[in-house]
Formats: structure tokens, sequence, C-alpha cells
């Protein structure tokens, strides 16, 4: 499994699919201060964490100066401890997913347990929204992704985009999609059958998000932790 993983995770990197999102990823490179001077990773991300995890995280895509610079998920987006990375982190050491409580390189010795962190789109794109078509390019590398996590009960997916793909992916595999179709909403919680992982929604920790209030440590955390409970 861990062989395959990162033969998975290799090929990712060298995926080459999408040429707007080839081009921007390079391109911010020495366009931020505070980072002048390093050399960006510039590639499409791979996923990260603890190969046996019961929970998968899903997030948009990686930031521009954060995963887009270090080359982990989640981690390197600010300098400030307010960054959706360090936000994040916070709340998966507090339900015991992580063994720190920031993530700001791919050096740090973050390690997640019981946790694998990925995203809908491997590629920063500009303003973070990905096109349609830049989507559906990187959609076959988070179904193989999670083909290869086989023990995998709860997939907590931050943001309605990752939602969505979540739950196109599992229907695409047989899931039963409750009617009316489930709306996203911070959590919200999905069950597609007993041979399928819930599906848990959180709003995304931006900074549009947790700056503004709508998304505070204490909501992410029970998110986490009924992730937890979920998983058992």
């Amino acid at each position: 499994m861990r062989d395959a993983l990162a033969r998975h995770s290799a090929e990712v990197t060298a995926c080459t699919r999408c040429p707007r999102l080839v081009a921007f990823r390079a391109s911010v490179e020495g366009t931020k201060r505070a980072f002048a001077g390093e050399t960006y990773w510039a590639r499409p991300v791979p996923g990260f964490g603890d190969p046996c995890a019961r929970v998968v995280l899903v997030g948009l895509a990686p930031a521009p100066h954060g995963a887009n610079r270090t080359g982990r998920m989640f981690t390197g987006d600010g300098t400030d401890g307010m960054g959706s990375s360090d936000f994040l982190m916070r709340a998966l050491h507090a339900t015991g997913f992580a063994n720190r409580a920031d993530s700001r390189r791919a050096d740090d010795g973050l390690a997640l347990t019981d946790l694998w962190m990925t995203a809908s789109v491997r590629c920063a794109p500009p303003d973070n929204k990905p096109a349609p078509a830049e989507i559906a390019n990187c959609a076959p590398w988070l179904a193989r992704e999670l083909e290869l996590l086989p023990d995998v009960r709860v997939i907590v997916a931050l943001g309605k985009l990752a939602f969505d793909r979540v739950l196109l992916h599992l229907a695409s595999r047989g899931g039963a999609i409750p009617r009316p179709r489930p709306k996203f909403a911070h959590g919200a919680e999905v069950d597609l059958g007993p041979a399928f992982p819930r599906v848990i929604a959180s709003y995304h920790p931006s900074r549009q998000n947790t700056q503004t209030g709508k998304l505070s440590p204490a909501m992410l955390a029970a998110a986490f932790r009924r992730a937890r409970q979920a998983a058992k």
C-alpha cells in the first residue's frame, strides 16, 4: 500500500494536464516579500498523512504561497499564524490527528495519525478558482488516491467544491446519494450506504471564513471530533 501511494504521488507531481495551472504555479515564485529568495515546489502537490487513515480530509487546492511553495498539503500559507494551514492544524492537534499545532515547512516534523490530507485540485489556481475543465482533469487523481486508502470510513470535505467532488466520486462508484440531494453546510453529513465512507462537510479554513467568524476554531474542531467518532 505504501509503495502504491508513493508511486501515485510521483505520478501526481509529474502531471502537466492543465497549461494555465502549470504556468501559474511557477509564476508566483518571488512575488511575495515574506518568501523572497525561496525556491518554490511549483508542481502538483500529492496527498500526505497516515496510509492507514480512517479519516480523509479533502480540500480545494494548494495555496500559491503555501503548499505550492512547500510541496506539502496545508503547509506554510502564512507567517502570522492566521493562515488556513495553521488554523486547520490547531484543530487537528486539538482532536488528536496531528502531533503539532502548526504547519510551516515540509521538514517541520509534522505527523498525522489516522488522517490523510489531499485536495480536489493539485495545482494552485489563480484567485483560488480552478476552471471546470481543470477540476475534471484532476478528478482521477483523487479517485485513485481514495482507492489506495482501504481503511477510510469518513471523508471530511472542506468547502463546497470538495463536498461536491467527493459526492460525485462516491456516486460514480455506486454510492446512493440521498434525495433530495444534500446541500453543503457546515456539519452536514451524508450516508451513502454501508460500503462507502460517511461524508462530513466543513467550511474551508480560508481567511475569508476564519477572520469573519464564519468558521471558528470550535466549529472546525467539532467537525473533526465528529469524524473521529464516526470512524469508529
